[in-house]
């Protein structure tokens, strides 16, 4: 599979960002019925001395159906077992469209091990992976980073290696390791990354929708998109961008297209051992995001946070987002200011905006 040739200004890329937990095969499929972006990228391969390739991200990969191209994503820093698994990759045959690093997680229980974010701590490290990967990769290899691990001592020497070892592709988050998704986005950034590499540049980081996404190519010149938990908020956010960029009518999801897209993820987020509460606990975690378009005064949030059952989230559900008038109204744009995703709920390490 290729990517998209050549870029051209009024027609970005756009991409699903990777999220642990969250960008499985149902998901992912879920996203091919609501409008599918240009590029996929996997939950990540955990690659160690005792890794093997995690059989239900290969079925994500393999079975997705949605025609997109769909890079596989690892995290680690063992030179050896980085090999090993791109081998493991490339002798399974999985249709990819490339081999994705991942140096951007936050979650500290990941770079403590340095990997993910933690790695750029390490400028050094960080030549010699990418020196493996880029020896072992016969295809196209992509790097998704932040900017750094506490401040960006690091950004123009890893932007020098980026270019040293002919990274294909760079998505950037343009957040530090330490600033998590709390702070502002530093979209300066990104733009420079663009002045420095050859390569093509994702801008990641807040992009809530498509007003949003013109700004931050302007403001960036970056080559495409990459959304991650927006598009949980609003699946529609990917038809929505091709939409705008080809001049077409933009779609407006109603809140009765919220309320099916509900039924949809309840469907999609099922698991054998994952029934009951624990399935409606798992839920809340996607709900938690889509409460954030439903009414100013979180009344929906409170609510569905309290449900134990799929009679009582139906019954939330559909007093907030189908009864009186409610399901002819226009779902936000925009996140609504001042509601905030409860932190135990919210979606695994690896997420992006």
């Amino acid at each position: 599979m290729r990517l998209p040739d050549p870029v051209v200004p009024d027609q970005p890329w756009t991409a699903l960002a990777p999220m642990q937990d969250v960008t499985t095969l149902k998901f992912i499929q879920l996203l091919g019925k609501y409008g599918a972006p240009d590029l996929l990228f996997t939950e990540y391969f955990r690659v160690h001395a005792h890794s093997s390739l995690e059989q239900h991200i290969v079925a994500s990969i393999c079975e997705n159906n949605t025609g997109r191209p769909i890079f596989a994503q690892l995290i680690g820093e063992s030179l050896y077992d980085l090999k090993r698994t791109v081998s493991a990759i490339e002798e399974q045959q999985l249709p990819i469209a490339g081999i994705d690093l991942n140096m951007g997680c936050p979650a500290p229980k990941v770079y403590k091990k340095n990997v993910g974010g933690g790695l750029l701590r390490d400028p050094s490290r960080i030549d010699r992976v990418l020196g493996c990967l880029r020896d072992s990769i016969k295809g196209r290899f992509t790097v998704k980073m932040r900017i750094g691990f506490e401040d960006d001592r690091n950004f123009e020497t890893i932007l020098g290696l980026i270019e040293k070892h002919s990274v294909d592709l760079l998505s950037l988050h343009a957040r530090t390791v330490k600033e998590a998704y709390r702070s502002e986005v530093h979209y300066e950034y990104i733009r420079r990354a663009r002045e420095v590499l050859n390569c093509p540049v994702f801008a990641n980081g807040n992009i809530t929708s498509v007003k949003k996404g013109q700004q931050v190519i302007r403001q960036t010149g970056a080559n495409g998109l990459m959304i991650g938990r927006s598009c949980i908020r609003n699946p529609w956010i990917f038809r929505q961008h091709h939409e705008h960029f080809n001049k077409e009518t933009t779609f407006r999801p109603r809140f009765a297209d919220v309320r099916r897209y509900i039924e949809d993820l309840y469907e999609a987020t099922k698991l054998p051992d994952r029934k009951g509460i624990y399935q409606i606990n798992h839920l809340k975690k996607f709900l938690n995001f889509i409460g954030l378009g439903v009414d100013h005064d979180g009344q929906f949030l409170h609510d569905m946070r309290r449900v134990k059952s799929k009679e009582e989230l139906d019954n939330v559900c559909n007093r907030h987002l189908i009864e009186g008038n409610r399901a002819e109204q226009y779902f936000p744009d925009e996140p609504i200011k001042g509601l905030i995703s409860r932190p135990n709920c919210e979606t695994p390490a690896g997420c992006a905006l």
